[in-house]
């Protein structure tokens, strides 16, 4: 008999998802924002992700055996709660509630979730319930995923699950070993978080904006560390300034922001709109190498002894998402492989929830060597969606699409491509990509003006073939899902100029064959056509919405932009104007 399990995400409210497993595989796992149109899917549980995992396996609902979710409750023996009711002082309401009722989140998140169950046609009595704490989830998505054999640093950086916000520890044979945890508001995530509302944009959201902007800036402009006191080993964020509630929240139009007035008083107004200049960008530089700063250190003093015996580290939370932190990780002698789960934000939880509640079972979940674990769509149902769209789009079923698609883009058109199915994560590797010639003068400001909509220091990321990778880069390193930043070596700065970022540097993803062999081949024709197996590589939406899902998510984006070209499987849509 297999084991079935279920992973469900949502508990803060934000990035719900559902991932499923039988046995060791991961069959299917999918975001609720991509199903329902909103990003994020705030407040929403993952009910349209549940039914699609549970259909593209074929399994009835009351088959599934043990449901698993990242959000667990927490004894009033530990130190976390009196740790939240301590610090938060000035907001007795908050203090009181966590020490008289410090779970009531998790009750109320238990009955959504048996809600949930019900709706999906599962009994919660006939399932075994299984809560994970949320950084044991976020562990477990990388460290049982990652492959490693060997004893492995395990390091969580996210903005808060329960409590504990900040996570370091290890793995052996299987099991997860805490060494350290950090407390709400004592929160690295959420430090970064702050800043980032602090620089106009959604904090859970607009954080891989602020590291993009960081490069245009200069980190010794400004000082900092009034926001932290950290000695190496412990650190205490300053809620006078960031990280605030209740009564110390800076607001703006009713809405309570995450910073304080006096930061407002001492660093000058919000930043609004879109333009980066001085002195936000010098912030963003700031705030950059702080973060960085800080976790180097805490991960040397408490995991620097268990890296230099393996040389393996598994890193998940949100702050795993930052390209430039894990770039100066794997610059590191002793570390020899770092895993970072593809989805480290809080969608990933519902993986790691599931991995955590097999491996309790006795079964070793497979390695994670791809992400696309969403919808797939055939290709009569890509002619369905053009024949029922309002634009009645012009379409052709092609033969030959990767050398067909090849050539477009190597004519200087950038191309909505959409195949095979949707990737897991916030990153687009080609299931549902806008992708152009990176060799092409001026594609990278074409896509933002004419397709994104987007401000124009963001960066764009290449694809390319695996064997590209070692003579592109500086260092060699894995790089399936783009969780990494390289340096460019320079004679490469010129050939592929337009996902080459400000610093130099460029999130790759390296593409092994086996896991989508028609990029692998378009890219293979473009390394014919330009001397490059390399593709400029950027999510298939807009911008504020969520990465597409269907054909008819695809062609509304498609008609919502100025793309020419949109290939859906082999259903070539080409616009007419």
């Amino acid at each position: 008999m297999s084991t079935i399990v279920l992973g469900i995400s949502g508990a803060l409210n934000h990035d719900p998802s559902a991932a499923l497993y039988v046995d060791e595989k991961l069959v299917a796992a999918a975001e609720e924002e991509r199903f329902v149109r909103d990003k994020h899917a705030k407040g929403k549980m993952p009910l349209e992700a549940a039914k699609f995992c549970l259909e593209y396996a074929g399994i009835k609902p009351d088959a599934v055996d043990v449901v698993a979710v990242p959000f667990a409750p927490i004894s009033i023996l530990s130190p976390a709660r009196w740790h939240f009711a301590k610090r938060y002082w000035y907001a007795p309401d908050r203090a009181l509630d966590a020490l008289l009722n410090g779970n009531r989140r998790y009750r109320r998140y238990r009955e959504r979730v048996f809600g949930l169950l019900r709706e999906l046609g599962i009994d919660p009595a006939n399932v075994e319930f299984e809560p994970v704490e949320h950084h044991l989830a976020h562990a477990s998505s990388a460290y049982h995923l990652s492959g490693f054999q060997e004893k492995t640093a395990i390091m969580g950086v996210d903005g808060k699950g329960e409590y504990a916000t900040t996570f370091f520890g290890y793995g052996e044979n299987g099991r997860i070993h805490k060494i350290k945890e950090f407390y709400d508001p004592d929160s690295l995530g959420g430090l970064y978080g702050a800043i980032t509302q602090y620089l106009g944009f959604e904090m859970l959201d607009g954080e891989y904006k602020v590291m993009g902007m960081a490069p245009y800036g200069d980190p010794s402009k400004y000082d900092f560390s009034r926001l932290i006191d950290f000695d190496g080993k412990n650190f205490k964020i300053n809620t006078h300034l960031v990280n605030t509630v209740g009564v110390r929240r800076y607001k703006q139009d009713g809405v309570g922001f995450y910073f304080s007035q006096k930061l407002v008083d001492w660093l000058g107004p919000k930043r609004e709109g879109d333009i980066a200049d001085e002195p936000y960008i010098d912030y963003a530089a700031t705030i950059q190498a702080l973060f960085e700063e800080v976790v180097l250190k805490l991960m040397d003093y408490y995991l620097g002894d268990i890296i230099k015996e393996t040389g393996k580290l598994a890193f998940s939370g949100g702050g795993a998402l930052n390209v430039k932190l894990n770039q100066k990780i794997i610059a590191r002698d002793e570390v020899k492989e770092l895993f970072v789960q593809p989805a480290s934000g809080d969608a990933g939880t519902a993986v790691g929830a599931a991995s955590y509640a097999l491996k309790q079972r006795g079964i070793q979940p497979e390695p994670m060597g791809h992400v696309y674990l969403g919808p797939k769509y055939s290709n009569e149902d890509c002619v369905r969606a053009c024949e029922q769209h309002p634009e009645k789009p012009q379409y052709e079923i092609i033969d030959q699409v990767p050398q067909r698609i090849a050539k477009i883009l190597a004519d200087g058109n950038p191309v909505a491509w959409f195949q095979g199915r949707m990737e897991f994560g916030p990153r687009a590797l080609g299931g549902r990509s806008i992708i152009g010639c990176p060799s092409s003068p001026g594609v990278a400001d074409r896509i933002n003006e004419q397709i994104k909509f987007r401000e124009r220091w963001r960066p764009f990321c290449p694809s390319m073939l695996d064997r590209v990778a070692p003579e592109m880069f500086k260092v060699d390193h894995p790089a399936p899902f783009m969780t990494f930043t390289f340096e460019v070596e320079e004679e490469w700065k010129t050939r592929v100029p337009e996902v080459v970022h400000e610093d130099g540097t460029a999130r790759a993803q390296a593409l092994k064959r086996e896991y989508n062999p028609r990029y692998y081949e378009l890219m293979e024709e473009m390394e014919k056509l330009t001397g490059n197996g390399v593709v400029l590589n950027t999510s298939l939406n807009r911008r504020g919405e969520p990465m597409v899902c269907s054909p008819t998510d695809a062609l509304n984006m498609f008609f919502g932009s100025d793309l020419q070209y949109l290939i859906m499987e082999d259903v070539l849509v080409i616009k007419n104007n």
